[in-house]
């Protein structure tokens, strides 16, 4: 069963333009992107389900959050659009324009390959648990019980957007942690026995250059399912080359999409 997405509309202008965001993130982290593109895209950042203002649901894989992607763009009278996803946003991306081909006029895939990845979130996920929500009284409070699990100042504040103010008092985490927590095996894979064909339409495959999530040995996966892929590579930036890097990243999506 699919989930009503929550969304916000950039720009009216143009050829539709939707943008995923990836594991733990939501809408706003791309709207500084989506701006940018508002003189030619009509913009769709969307928050994922399970994520920010989007319904929670048990089921989170990627054919349902694709089928999620495909039924938002029925809602909004798009019989296509090109199509952005970063990270677990990128391989919803992949899903649909496999699953649903029409519906994806280009494939923008930024620092993700469809293969199951090794490593998890057990120590994003042990930070999250560790902070007392009922007790803590402010995000710097929250910050630093995160701290005890994660060193990392930049992935805190990432994750720390997530916190919002709960209406029974104290804090609460906007993101559905029970779901990811439980459907991360799928989260980390990707459905090759579910993906019905390849993508033969334009593609781009966006990495960071201190990122090993697109590395050079998932490319004969990437060209298995998307046979006419381009590369590109944002020197100096790491998973968020959107964020790190935004000048080099604009560069490299306005020349793909001309």
């Amino acid at each position: 069963m699919t989930v009503a997405l929550n969304f916000t509309k950039h720009g009216d202008a143009g050829e539709a333009l939707i943008i995923l965001h990836g594991l733990f993130g939501n809408a706003r982290n791309w709207q500084g992107i989506a701006q940018l593109l508002t003189e030619r895209y009509c913009v769709y950042t969307l928050d994922l389900r399970n994520h920010a203002s989007s319904p929670h649901a048990d089921l989170m894989d990627y054919p349902s959050m694709s089928a999620d992607v495909a039924s938002f763009m029925d809602q909004q009278g798009l019989l296509e659009a090109t199509i952005l996803g970063h990270s677990m946003g990128g391989k919803v991306a992949m899903q649909l324009a496999m699953s649903e081909p029409d519906k994806v006029s280009r494939l923008i895939v930024v620092d993700i390959a469809p293969v199951t990845y090794k490593h998890n979130f057990d120590d994003v996920l042990a930070g999250l648990h560790n902070v007392p929500l009922d007790k803590v009284r402010s995000r710097k409070e929250a910050d630093q019980y995160l701290a005890e699990k994660i060193n990392v100042l930049s992935l805190r504040q990432f994750l720390l957007q997530n916190l919002v103010s709960s209406k029974a008092g104290g804090f609460e985490w906007r993101v559905n942690l029970a779901s990811i927590e439980k459907n991360m095996p799928v989260i980390m894979g990707f459905p090759e026995s579910e993906v019905p064909q390849s993508f033969g339409k334009q593609t781009l495959f966006i990495n960071g250059e201190k990122s090993t999530y697109l590395a050079p040995r998932y490319r004969t996966s990437v060209a298995k399912f998307f046979p006419v892929a381009e590369f590109e590579t944002v020197p100096k930036a790491g998973h968020w080359p959107h964020i790190e890097s935004p000048s080099a990243f604009m560069e490299i999506l306005n020349k793909f999409l001309g």
